[in-house]
């Protein structure tokens, strides 16, 4: 019986018919009453009025008027549904609390009440599938907005339990789809429940079972097998969900949820096999290792399933996923099983295989233009990624000699996909194997280099993409050891009458030449760009735009050793750019623009002389051309603006007008985003490149990350300008601090936008700062605006790898302004950001601690917890620096507040992790030196961890506290005389370990040696047999190595030289041959080598010391030093 009117539902009847009608105008005003009239003014009729749609009104009108529309009553019902759920997500304020919310959960209590019991009638009672997964769609929408408002809906759970064990299969299916998508209305209390559910639901096979296709119509798979793969998507949302403690008690299910996939594969029922792998990829990917005791079953399953080419390619392709998934997230599984590796290899170098069907000869291939075309879901490529993931993961201990074992067999094989699978697998395995694959290059490049010279086109390709991986994968060795072997071979494929091929070896090069010291390729120049310009003669215009970018490259690495070229190149680089400006030649014509910059920056302003002005007012006409949005121009400008304005510097100024308006435009554009409420919106923009989507709360928001890109790349250009111009950019930087730079240090779209405007922040400061002065108004006026939103991104930045930017963004500002530029209130600010980062980071290592607890002996840590450790060292090191720079600048005035993070350095100078112990120590030493005696107040604080970290094997926290005693005997004055006193054995102690002049050690060793100086000159009023200790610490020399201590300890020789100190007279000639030492290295240079060499003059005529004797001992390097100081 219906809750509303007749006449309610005839208008409702009516605006739906007008929502669905073709005509654009009809439709238009339709959804204009519906939002002005229904939504705005009586949702809670609309919402009522919909689901008695869903039901089917009783009023014969409605239903002929129903009827007409959609021809049949279900296509009403599944559309009010579908409408229902959108509009119940629409967000409006609350009348009682002005909050916003969704517009189910601002109705009184009683509407949604009877709302839910409605809805969950219809569901109960639909026996149409796809009207009833509409109306499934709609209640999950309703249980979603509960469970984020952390309210349930009581009757809901009982009635899925209910239906999940219903004779009517389709009803069971039902309820699994909305566990799956809101598993959040489980309650812990349910458990025992869950496990009785999920398990009846990965063995149903009973029941009513309804038509779901051709294929449940031929009996493929069993009548009821949609109901198990809906009970094991529902448990992988389910499982997700839950905490990993809660997850355990579910490991016994996975039996019974893996003997669901052998049917479906004997039933070669390649849409249900491709569903169940996917939600066993979910579920491997949150706690793979539940399946350590079905394993190996589960590996030899995938296999037989990828390697059954009468099921479809989606199949097969998600039972590599899965087992890849294996490799991500417990590669130790992976490599004790006993097939797994083997069978990986070997399956993925066979899909590798299928490639070309129907194009034999590759003429299909080498005729398309199309160089991007998308083939991500290809077999091949499937293969490829796969083999690039096993070999990062797995390593090459495990993947080397599997591979291996088949690509010599491959490379000899008479069929090209055989070969060209080979040179694939060697370009998808070296970065992970690099370790191994570097030191048998010789072997690798055997089987790869015969490749250029292969019969077949797309072997050759396959050739060149193999050099160019391992060019970047082998940087440095490759262009070092190997540079004639790739060169050599590369060059005459430049040449191949196939373009594409042409194409590929031109890209090739740009790998190896990126890499490349200059003086690796002045030799090979001539020929390199002889056969590059015979490309610009191409009529391909995908070829000519590659040989642009090679050369562009040479360029780059060649330097000024380009400038011979620069006659022949130029003027056909000016060519490109002036002709007509024609869609085809667009990207052509950017190229040859990136081109022309990247060789200006490689032979500088004055060997262009005027035809730096020609190339920018060049620039300038093309710009004033560009009037479509999409001109690939645009952005290629950009970033030679930057460059000429690297090239002529100050002589750019006249040009900035013409160039700042449009990268301010981007630099300033808002987030394109868009709400997506439909699934045919959300189909149509994921077809579309440039978009990111992103599920929230039950909708689909879509960012146009191409726009985000623009922005990121116009502020790093940004920077540039103000690098370069400095205070000839101020006329800018008031605008662009207030409008792009600081707004976009909050730009939580994109990362690295505020990245970018994190490194812009400081430069702005230092144009204003170069324009007006130091302590100028406009300076602070900026810096009152600048500090306070860099304060408080402190505290906002989620991202670590972002928060260390905004922490370098500090540091580098303040140090712009200078002495005293932070009130106490930043100084505040700062330490409850401080604090609050620091208990975050404790809580990231406790959690790091937990996980490797569970882990099993001899696995690794994945490559996720080590980024993540790396991502907080470099977080600690950035908060470090701006501790120093704050104690620098403002001295003891911080120390009120910095006292208050003083638990964390208790806890971290005791910590097993040396990281937080180095972290704890640097910034203790930042106390005593910018604090001077005051630091003494804190010594309670201060000198258990220097004595314990003189002590400590890490070497780099062993030289943070030598460096502090040094400290604090240079800078702390009276207060730590004693103690700095009583640390001289234990860093004469220092300086005699074993180890002490390893690479690793020797800074250590000479900041020990430094420090002694320092006591004995600084602060020595408490050491009591000071000569013993001179004796002693002569023997701590020579300082070869540390240039920031070794003034300290040769001015503190020629002290005592100049002292004729007896124990630097006795011991004359070792210590000439420290002061020699030195002199080579050069860790003394300018006023103090000058001082120590008149010293060694004075200590050898002293102490009557053959100066020919000394040298005698020296090697040839040292005694050439010595004459050049010394005459």
């Amino acid at each position: 019986m219906s809750l509303l009117p007749a006449e309610v539902h005839a208008a409702l009847s009516q605006l739906l018919k007008a929502l669905a009608a073709s005509d654009n105008a009809v439709r238009t005003q339709a959804e204009e009453q519906l939002n002005n009239e229904w939504i705005q003014e009586r949702p809670d009729v609309l919402l009522m009025g919909l689901v008695e749609q869903i039901q089917g009104a009783d009023e014969p009108a409605v239903s002929i008027t129903v009827y007409k529309l959609f021809t049949t009553q279900q296509d009403t019902r599944s559309f009010a549904a579908v409408l229902f759920r959108k509009i119940a997500t629409k967000t409006r304020k609350d009348p009682a609390t002005n909050e916003s919310k969704e517009l189910f959960m601002i109705l009184q209590e009683a509407q949604k009440v009877a709302i839910r019991q409605n809805i969950l009638q219809c569901l109960t009672t639909e026996s149409l599938p796809h009207v009833r997964n509409k109306i499934g769609d709609a209640v999950a929408e309703i249980a979603r907005q509960y469970t984020d408002e952390g309210e349930q809906w009581q009757e809901l759970l009982g009635v899925l339990f209910q239906s999940s064990q219903s004779p009517d299969a389709g009803q069971r299916e039902t309820s699994f789809r909305i566990f799956a998508t809101t598993p959040g209305i489980i309650e812990k209390q349910h458990e025992d429940t869950v496990l009785t559910v999920f398990t009846k639901g990965f063995k149903d096979d009973g029941g009513v079972a309804e038509n779901k296709g051709a294929d449940k119509a031929a009996g493929k798979s069993g009548g009821t097998t949609f109901v198990r793969i809906a009970a094991m998507e529902a448990f992988a949302s389910f499982f997700r969900s839950i905490s990993k403690k809660g997850q355990q008690k579910y490991y016994a299910l996975i039996p019974e949820l893996l003997n669901i996939l052998p049917p479906i594969k004997e039933a070669q029922d390649s849409e249900q096999l491709t569903s169940a792998l996917i939600a066993l990829i979910d579920l491997a990917e949150v706690a793979p290792k539940m399946f350590r005791p079905q394993f190996h079953n589960l590996v030899t399953f995938s296999v037989a399933v990828i390697q059954d080419k009468d099921l479809e390619d989606q199949a097969r392709q998600n039972a590599l996923e899965l087992m890849a998934t294996f490799a991500d997230y417990a590669p130790q599984m992976c490599r004790k099983d006993a097939s797994y590796t083997e069978e990986m290899v070997t399956q993925c170098l066979s899909l590798m295989t299928d490639i070309g069907v129907d194009d034999d000869d590759a003429a299909e291939w080498n005729a398309s233009e199309d160089l991007d075309a998308e083939e991500s879901d290809l077999n091949h490529v499937a293969g490829e990624q796969c083999m690039d993931r096993l070999a990062n993961k797995l390593g090459g201990q495990a993947i080397l000699l599997p591979t291996f074992n088949w690509l010599p067999r491959m490379m000899q094989s008479s069929a090209w996909r055989d070969r060209h699978a080979a040179l694939m697998a060697i370009s998808a395995i070296s970065e992970g194997c690099r370790d191994l694959m570097v030191g048998e290059l010789d072997k690798v490049l055997n089987l790869v280099v015969p490749a250029l010279q292969d019969s077949h086109p797309r072997v050759r390709w396959a050739g060149c993409n193999a050099l160019g991986q391992m060019s970047t994968d082998f940087a440095g060795t490759m262009q070092e050891k190997w540079h004639q072997v790739v060169l050599s071979s590369i060059l005459p494929v430049l040449k191949s009458e196939e373009p594409r091929v042409q194409s590929h070896a031109a890209a090739a090069l740009v790998n190896f030449c990126e890499e490349a010291e200059k003086s690796i390729l002045e030799p090979y120049l001539d020929t390199l760009l002889d056969s590059l310009f015979l490309l610009l003669r191409s009529p391909k215009r995908y070829v000519q735009e590659q040989a642009l970018s090679t050369i562009a490259t040479i360029a780059d690495s060649a330097e000024n050793a380009f400038g011979t070229y620069y006659d022949r190149l130029m003027p056909l680089l000016f060519n490109v750019l002036r002709q007509d400006q024609s869609k085809e030649f667009r990207l052509l014509r950017a190229k040859a623009m990136e081109c022309a910059t990247l060789i200006a920056l490689a032979v500088g302003k004055e060997r262009m002389g005027q035809d730096a002005l020609t190339l920018v007012q060049l620039l300038g006409g093309i710009q004033q051309a560009i009037t479509d949005t999409d001109d690939p121009q645009s952005q290629y400008l950009m970033h030679c603006w930057g460059r000429m304005c690297r090239v002529l510097g100050q002589d750019f100024l006249p040009y900035l007008p013409a160039v700042m308006p449009p990268l301010i435009e981007l630099a300033g554009a808002k987030a394109d985003i868009q709400l997506l409420d439909d699934e045919e919106k959300v189909a149509e923009v994921e077809q579309e490149e440039g978009w990111e989507l992103v599920p929230l709360k039950g909708k689909v928001i879509g960012i146009r990350t191409s726009t985000l890109d623009d922005k990121h790349m116009a502020i790093e250009l940004i920077v540039v300008y103000a690098q370069v111009l400095e205070a000839a950019f101020d006329p800018y930087v008031a605008d662009i601090m207030d409008k792009i730079a600081l707004p976009s240090l909050a730009f939580f779209f994109h990362d690295p936008v505020r990245v970018a405007a994190a490194k812009c922040v400081p430069q702005l400061l230092n144009s204003c700062k170069k324009a007006h002065g130091d302590g100028s108004q406009q300076l602070l006026a900026l810096w009152e605006q600048t500090v306070e939103k860099v304060l408080e991104v402190l505290s906002a930045e989620p991202n670590i790898e972002t928060l260390a930017e905004m922490y370098q963004c500090f540091y580098e500002s303040v140090e712009v302004l200078g002495k005293n530029c932070l009130r106490p209130e930043h100084m505040a600010a700062f330490i409850e950001s401080a604090k609050s980062v620091l208990e975050e980071y404790q809580q990231r290592v406790k959690g790091r601690l937990e996980e490797r607890n569970e882990t099993e002996e001899g696995e690794e840590e994945s490559e996720e917890t080590l980024y993540a450790i790396e991502d907080d060292q470099t977080l600690l090191s950035d908060m470090n620096k701006s501790f120093h720079t704050i104690f620098r600048h403002q001295g003891p005035s911080f120390l009120p507040h910095w006292e208050r993070l003083l638990p964390f350095y208790n806890a971290f100078v005791t910590n097993p992790d040396p990281t937080q112990r180095q972290w704890a120590l640097c910034i203790l030493d930042d106390v005593v030196e910018f604090c001077g005696e005051q630091s003494g107040n804190y010594s309670n604080h201060i000198v258990q961890p220097l004595v314990d970290g003189m002590r400590d094997d890490v070497p780099a926290n062993r030289q943070a506290a030598v460096y502090g005693v040094g400290i604090a005997a240079h800078k702390g004055g009276a207060p730590w005389s004693e103690f700095v006193a009583a640390s001289i054995p234990t860093l004469i102690q220092v300086t005699q370990r074993p180890q002490a002049r390893d690479e690793d050690h020797v800074f250590a060793t000479e900041n020990a040696c430094a420090s002694i100086a320092k006591i004995l000159h600084y602060n020595p009023s408490k050491v009591g047999n000071v000569q013993d200790v001179i004796g002693a610490w002569i023997n701590t020399l020579p300082v070869v190595n540390d240039e920031e201590a070794a003034p300290y300890a040769y001015s503190f020789l020629v002290q005592l030289i100049d002292q004729q100190n007896h124990a630097v007279i006795s011991q004359a000639a070792k210590c000439f041959v420290f002061i020699a030492q030195a002199l080579e290295a050069e860790t003394i240079q300018g006023a103090t080598a000058q001082r120590v060499v008149a010293a060694g003059k004075q200590l050898l005529a002293v102490a009557h010391v053959d100066p020919a004797q000394v040298l005698a001992t020296l090697s040839p390097e040292t005694q050439q030093a010595v004459r050049n100081h010394f005459g």
